[in-house]
């Protein structure tokens, strides 16, 4: 099925991703699926063809593009039934080395980035302990003359394996001398390469889809001053401008999903009779299918209204948790209707549908689980009582 034109003006950027993902079938995914393998030839192509770069700006060696941009390039690799979770948070994280970076870590790291020298794919923010409750977390940085020392533990850092670099965010004020519950904590950009084996420690955490998750370990890490990215004590306003487009990319993620299923079920309950009719005659068949399609439109409304709030500069909190929550709804939606469409054949992996149901399943718990999206809208959209 045709979907209407994309409400962006990214038009030819979409049908190159779409190019360059033909070369990465189903079977690509399915292999690298079954041994928990990296797609590393995606992930080069990737980088090759300059889209991992798409947000560094032109003089730092990358494409200089706005965030529309990024989500039109994600959006379509999932659509053609790709996964950029291999490398998504090189386009998110980016938001906050743009933005509060100094002169010398731009310079040092951009350049690199944009070729795929170096590659920027872990954010460290989540612990066992305080989960998505940022501001409750316990690892800790300790100035030691010109660098810091950094003690703890943090779980579900994707890509950690396969990363050069790592935006760390860990408190350098201890909770109870800070001036609020968001001050005191500090974000760094840390060399994993030379951390490795020096007081960092990477351990795999096997999960329902290939997601490359890690747990990481901090004893006595030491990250050189100058690796602090803007002001000590301000790293949590810092990363929202990396959450707040993480959220607007991985939207934009779940509604390439929700294209991807609502195509194949389209599609095969055109195809598959039953009882001497097209299955997709039938209102149980198609109602499902027009509603997570439904859905999936409203879902881009929201990414397109975030993503030019986010371009202008300005803070997209509302629109950025909305269109997440939207995103990830339409996409379970459209799984759901996909592999009920499909009845047996869906739980088959020559479909391909049951590894994109299990992969589209993520995003009603991560990066931000719904329910705390929901407390969000509640607090600061509607003004009612804080409910944590």
């Amino acid at each position: 099925m045709d979907h209407p034109p994309p409400l962006d003006s990214h038009s030819e950027i979409r049908d190159e991703v779409a190019k360059l993902c033909a070369h990465f079938p189903g079977e690509y995914w399915r292999k690298l699926d079954q041994v928990r393998g990296y797609p590393t030839e995606f992930v080069h192509a990737l980088t090759e063809a300059g889209y991992l770069g798409a947000l560094i700006p032109e003089e730092y060696g990358g494409a200089g593009l706005p965030l529309s941009a990024a989500a039109a390039i994600l959006e379509t690799v999932h659509a053609e039934g790709c996964n950029g979770a291999a490398c998504h948070a090189q386009m998110y994280i980016m938001g906050t080395i743009l933005r509060h970076g100094s002169p010398a870590q731009k310079t040092a790291y951009l350049p690199k980035i944009a070729t795929g020298e170096l590659r920027l794919q872990a954010f460290g923010v989540t612990e066992p302990t305080s989960g998505t409750d940022t501001t409750s977390l316990r690892t800790f940085a300790r100035k030691d003359g010109d660098k810091y020392i950094v003690n703890g533990q943090k779980v579900w850092t994707s890509r950690a394996e396969h990363s050069d670099l790592m935006l760390l965010l860990a408190r350098t004020t201890p909770r109870e001398q800070a001036k609020s519950r968001t001050h005191g904590l500090s974000t760094f950009i840390v060399d994993m390469r030379a951390a490795l084996g020096h007081g960092l420690t990477i351990r795999p955490i096997r999960t329902m889809m290939n997601h490359n998750s890690c747990e990481l370990f901090f004893d006595n890490m030491e990250v050189p001053g100058q690796n602090l990215v803007g002001e000590e004590g301000s790293g949590f306003r810092y990363i929202l401008d990396g959450m707040n487009a993480e959220r607007l990319l991985i939207a934009a993620e779940c509604i390439g999903d929700a294209k991807w299923f609502i195509r194949k079920a389209t599609d095969y309950a055109k195809d598959r009779k039953v009882f001497g009719r097209p299955i997709g005659q039938n209102q149980g068949i198609a109602f499902p299918i027009a509603r997570a399609y439904a859905q999936m439109r409203a879902a881009e409304l929201m990414v397109r209204e975030g993503c030019q709030k986010f371009e202008a500069g300005l803070t997209p909190g509302e629109e950025a948790n909305t269109a997440k929550l939207l995103g990830a709804d339409a996409s379970w939606a459209a799984a759901e209707a996909c592999i009920q469409t499909h009845g047996g054949f869906g739980f088959a992996e020559e479909y391909d549908v049951e590894r994109k149901f299990r992969e589209t399943r993520l995003y009603q718990v991560a990066p931000i689980s719904t329910n705390l999206i929901l407390s969000y809208i509640a607090e600061h959209v509607l003004g009612l009582p804080r409910s944590y």
